[in-house]
C-alpha cells in the first residue's frame, strides 16, 4: 500500500501548481515519472497509464481535466455480472480505503491539503457517488478519495480523483 500512496503523491505533486491543469501537461508528468502508457491516446493526449499496480487516467472535466487513479479494484463475477456478497465487497473497499488515507495524510502534499467543508448539496453530489470518501482542496481544485462503484455491474474500486 506505501508504494501505491507514494506513486499517487508524487504525481500530484508533479502536477499541483499548473496552472491551467491541461491532458497535455498532465500525460507529460505521467511520462517524466516513469508511468506506463496504456495507449489509449484522445485528444492529443494519452489517458490512460499504469506504475506499480496503480491505474492512471486523464478525463476531460468541466473545461479542464479530471486526474483520477484506481489504487484497489475488485470485478464482479464474470458469469452472473454481480457480486455474491456485495455488503462484503463494500466493507472491503472501506477498509482498504482507510489503509490508504493515512499516507496522503502523513505525505508531502499533506502540508498542501484543507479539509473540504461542502455543502448539503455537496454532501447530496457525493453521497450518490461515493460508498465511503474523504475530500479536500489541493490549491483549488478538488481532492477526493473514496470508493466507488459506477454502477452494479461495474466493479468496486478506491479511487483518488483530482478535478
Amino acid at each position: 500500500m506505501a508504494v501505491m500512496v507514494e506513486v499517487v503523491v508524487e504525481l500530484l505533486e508533479g502536477i499541483r501548481n499548473r496552472v491551467p491543469l491541461t491532458g497535455e501537461s498532465v500525460a507529460a508528468e505521467f511520462a517524466a515519472q516513469g508511468w506506463e502508457a496504456g495507449g489509449r491516446p484522445k485528444n492529443g493526449f494519452e489517458t490512460s497509464w499504469d506504475k506499480d499496480g496503480v491505474g492512471g487516467w486523464v478525463h476531460p472535466y468541466n473545461g479542464g481535466v479530471r486526474v483520477e487513479f484506481t489504487v484497489w479494484i475488485r470485478d464482479v463475477d464474470e458469469d452472473t455480472g454481480y457480486f455474491e456478497d456485495l455488503d462484503a465487497v463494500y466493507e472491503e473497499g472501506e477498509r482498504v480505503l482507510a489503509a490508504f488515507l493515512p499516507g496522503i495524510e502523513s505525505s508531502a502534499l499533506a502540508v498542501h491539503l484543507t479539509e473540504a467543508e461542502g455543502t448539503e448539496e455537496d454532501a447530496d453530489e457525493d453521497a450518490e457517488e461515493f460508498i465511503a470518501y474523504r475530500k479536500w482542496t489541493l490549491d483549488g481544485r478538488k481532492l477526493v478519495a473514496g470508493v466507488v462503484q459506477e454502477d452494479t455491474d461495474l466493479p468496486v474500486r478506491v479511487i483518488v480523483a483530482l478535478e
